[in-house]
């Protein structure tokens, strides 16, 4: 038997704060070092921002003097101006590289727990929101985030350092301008922080409307051949323009309304920049200062501008983060309601047992008519179930409780006399395989298909799996081997099915699940399933679900639900040679008796 390395148990992401700095602290925490660097960066290019217009304004008051203006002097000053201004923009290079990397760092890492998060939902939250709204989720609102922290420390930090020493150089030169610039710049921060507010609930519906969008194309996606088929392709074309429309409506309305930072910021700087070259001029004339320090007042009010403008970039960016962030924060908040166990399954075929089971798929609905109701049976280790019944007879629902897709409402359910909800759930999906009739495979390599991915799966352990459930030959024609890439598609039904007991194979579980594993076969197929089907079960506990009667002929025992109850249970062999039975009425039924239903 090929066997794999046992799953490693998902680790549950941090616990985190719902505010901009709380996420800031969580994820730029472990990137102190860098974040020094960084800091380190963006002051020193500060400073020599802070000491360029002085280095001008002797500079000017030196070139001023004309004839007698010393040229040695003002050979250096100039010599020293480039240097410090290519300084300066080797250290901005430097800092955007470092902030870029930390930003996508901290990020990326935000990404990989928002998915392991949404990964470890129970199937009721995923079952509420489409896949291509959690596509959005982590690829649209966490990109905005990215982009957000990316630049935050270069644009925000830098830009709060550049004002400050801008700011003080004012005092420095003549405290009433220093007082009326930084009274200015409150007055303009302000402003523009009261406008920020404006965008962020547009933003956030804008971010709503990009999720419908995205789910709306998955759904149509993935009901192609439906639609197609039934010649709906111009109904849902008008749909999927509604849609659009609405996404582009919500869209202009959200960037009008963060436009109006930036728009609001350069009416002030005309106000600004109109005050501080009057008062240059003023102070000049009245040979309060020379025309250096005039032209050095232009400078620094150009160091106030551009810090401000920074930050109005960056308000606009902090609202579509912000949305996100929010958005991003309550899909965080969501608390599966299966929860982790910590009882270990016992070794070898799992004896599983139902007492008095019951489930509704919305509990909180008094009055909802539950799926399964008082569900009772036993299937001892090692034997196998043959589960019958109608359409909507809880036969898939009774599965998916097992495996803790769902919590069952009402009884119990043990797994070698453990209580499902008491085994850890890593261990128990390990343990207990399910083959669904639509075999998922991925655009990946036949190895990577079978693994799921797993690096500790060898090649070898591949190969094996395949040829045991009788994929040999179709082995044998693949030019790569398992490394052949796989194309969803490419295979028949029959295939698909076989990889899909391949898979199990590699996870040597204890209780398997077939769920209608021959129902879309040929003859010549479904023989080959069958020997397969038969290795895959030996030695132990399975449930087959089955329409087909012929699917359950090598049965030990028989479980036929209606309407969400057990109808009847029992031995096979009994069961069929009861006539009052509904197995016996199934059969008769189905033209079938009991030796012709046994397949050799």
């Amino acid at each position: 038997m090929t066997s794999s390395a046992p799953a490693e148990p998902p680790v549950p992401p941090p616990e985190r704060s719902r505010s901009a700095l709380g996420v800031l602290g969580t994820y730029l925490g472990p990137l102190k070092w860098q974040v020094t660097g960084l800091a380190a960066l963006l002051l020193s290019g500060t400073g020599l921002n802070l000491l360029l217009p002085q280095l001008l304004r002797r500079f000017v008051d030196n070139a001023k003097l004309g004839a007698g203006a010393d040229v040695g002097l003002l050979a250096r000053l100039a010599g020293t101006y480039i240097a410090l201004a290519v300084g300066v923009q080797l250290m901005t290079a430097g800092a955007t590289y470092v902030g870029a990397r930390v930003g996508w760092t901290a990020t990326n890492r935000l990404r990989a727990d928002l998915m392991a998060h949404l990964l470890s939902l129970d199937m009721r939250e995923h079952k509420e929101r489409t896949p291509g709204e959690m596509i959005e989720r982590i690829d649209g609102d966490v990109t905005a985030l990215s982009n957000f922290f990316s630049q935050f420390a270069v644009r925000v930090f830098g830009a709060a350092l550049l004002l400050t020493g801008a700011l003080i150089m004012f005092f420095r030169e003549d405290w009433r301008i220093g007082l009326g610039v930084t009274v200015f710049t409150l007055i303009t921060l302000g402003a523009m922080n009261r406008v920020r507010k404006l965008g962020v609930e547009p933003t956030r519906l804008e971010r709503e409307a990009s999720a419908k969008l995205f789910g709306f194309v998955e759904e149509r996606l993935a009901g192609l051949d439906d639609i197609r088929s039934l010649g709906a392709g111009g109904h849902h074309l008008g749909r999927f323009l509604q849609v659009q429309r609405t996404f582009f409506t919500r869209s202009i309305a959200s960037w009008r309304r963060r436009s109006v930072v930036w728009q609001l910021s350069m009416l002030l700087f005309a106000i600004g920049y109109v005050g501080v070259l009057s008062a240059a001029v003023g102070l000049y004339a009245a040979g309060a200062v020379t025309l250096g320090t005039a032209f050095l007042m232009y400078q620094y009010m150009t160091l106030v501008e551009e810090p401000i403008d920074q930050l109005t970039q960056q308000l606009q960016d902090l609202q579509k983060a912000g949305a996100s962030l929010g958005r991003v924060s309550e899909l965080l908040a969501l608390r599966s309601a299966v929860l982790d166990g910590r009882t270990p399954l016992p070794a070898g075929p799992l004896a599983l047992a139902f007492q008095n089971v019951s489930f509704t798929y919305v509990p909180e609905v008094e009055q909802a008519r539950g799926v399964l109701r008082g569900v009772s049976f036993d299937l001892p280790a090692g034997q196998t179930v043959g589960l019958l019944g109608r359409t909507g007879s809880g036969k898939t629902t009774l599965t998916r409780l097992i495996s803790r897709l769902y919590d069952a409402t009402g009884g119990a359910i043990t797994l070698g006399g453990v209580n499902v909800q008491d085994a850890p759930l890593h261990v128990l999906r390990q343990r207990v395989a399910v083959v669904t009739q639509d075999v998922q495979l991925f655009q990946a390599s036949v190895r990577d298909n079978l693994s799921f991915f797993d690096p500790r799966v060898t090649d070898a352990q591949v190969e094996a799996a395949l040829r045991e459930v009788g994929l040999g030959p179709w082995l044998e024609r693949l030019p790569e081997g398992v490394r052949t890439p796989l194309p969803t598609g490419s295979l028949s039904a029959g295939e698909a099915q076989l990889l899909a007991f391949a898979r199990v194979m590699l996870r040597d579980p204890s209780l398997i699940i077939l769920d209608e594993p021959s129902s879309r076969l040929d003859p010549a197929t479904e023989a080959l399933l069958t020997a397969a089907m038969t290795r895959l079960l030996s030695g132990r506990t399975a449930i087959i679900i089955a329409h087909r009667l012929d699917t359950v002929a090598r049965a030990d025992r028989i479980l036929v639900l209606g309407d969400g109850e057990v109808l009847e249970n029992g031995r096979r062999e009994d069961l069929a040679r009861d006539p009052r039975s509904h197995y016996a009425a199934l059969l008769r039924a189905g033209q079938l008796t009991e030796s012709e239903g046994v397949l050799a």
